[in-house]
């Protein structure tokens, strides 16, 4: 099935955003480190008019560290510019992002004002919100493993310098590369009421059979090498009790299975895009 999903409440954040680009000095942008172009959103440019950009490859835990690592340099190599990373064992501070932002500022020319504003974007579910609260130490933003929570923007003083507002996950009208589209349903950007499961667990199943194979041998016990993904969601279906009447596989329960353990690291860390993709 073709994946979209633009509901009402993100064209209306489009437009705010568009808006509140006027009184923009540097943007801040989260991507999810396991699949930095697919959740870089292409509208983003067209927003920002040159603004220059942070660009956070977030939950880097949960993805490969060598991989991270070069998307870092590569990313840094871009005029206007600067990535960090930030995952549970290597939180961004505060100070982490100001000093990012400060420099990136002074290389850009931007005029001296009194106070300078910074805006966080991102796609849904890619943990802006956690980010937000940890840099703030209090919790300001409606967190969760659902994506959308955040509606509206709000604005917060992070020194005697800079504000930052925070603005809602936002996709883009047409999903038009479905592969990227099938990413991000697979890393849980879109809401499993927008996308068939089954159909998202399969698509992860052969990538993970393509480029993950040892993982998924040490997480399911299996020793024989799976050459599709059918045979993965039935041993799957068998031993993580996901099988109903008459032996069959239940896709919907071994779907959900699968893709939990994706999204949650169970699998190990992993990354779905290389620099050179």
């Amino acid at each position: 099935m073709a994946i979209s999903w633009y509901p009402g409440h993100m064209h209306k954040a489009s437009k705010q955003l568009t808006k509140t680009m006027r009184e923009t000095d540097v943007v801040m942008e989260i991507l999810d480190a396991r699949i930095p172009v697919a959740s870089s959103n292409p509208m983003l440019a067209a927003i920002c008019h040159g603004k220059p950009i942070i660009q956070i490859l977030n939950k880097a835990d949960l993805a490969d560290d060598i991989c991270t690592l070069r998307w870092q340099r590569k990313l840094n190599l871009k005029s206007g510019r600067t990535c960090l990373t930030n995952g549970k064992n290597n939180i961004l501070s505060l100070g982490d992002i100001i000093k990012a932002a400060n420099t990136l500022a002074g290389q850009e020319g931007l005029p001296n004002k009194a106070n300078r504003t910074l805006v966080i974007v991102g796609i849904p579910n890619v943990g802006k919100s956690t980010l937000l609260n940890k840099l703030a130490d209090r919790k300001l933003a409606k967190t969760g493993n659902e994506p959308a929570i955040t509606k509206g923007q709000q604005r917060i003083r992070l020194d005697e310098k800079w504000y930052l507002i925070d603005t809602p996950g936002m996709l883009w009208p047409k999903l038009e590369d479905q592969t990227n589209a099938y990413k991000l349903a697979m890393l849980g950007t879109i809401r499993n009421t927008a996308v068939e499961p089954e159909d998202i667990a399969w698509f992860a199943a052969e990538l993970l059979i393509e480029k993950y194979l040892p993982a998924l041998q040490e997480r399911y016990q299996f020793g024989n090498t799976i050459e599709n993904a059918e045979q993965l969601m039935q041993l799957i279906s068998q031993t993580r009790g996901g099988l109903q009447k008459g032996g069959r596989a239940n896709l919907y329960k071994t779907a959900e299975i699968l893709l939990n353990d994706v999204r949650s690291g169970k699998l190990g860390k992993l990354s779905f895009e290389l620099p050179s993709d």
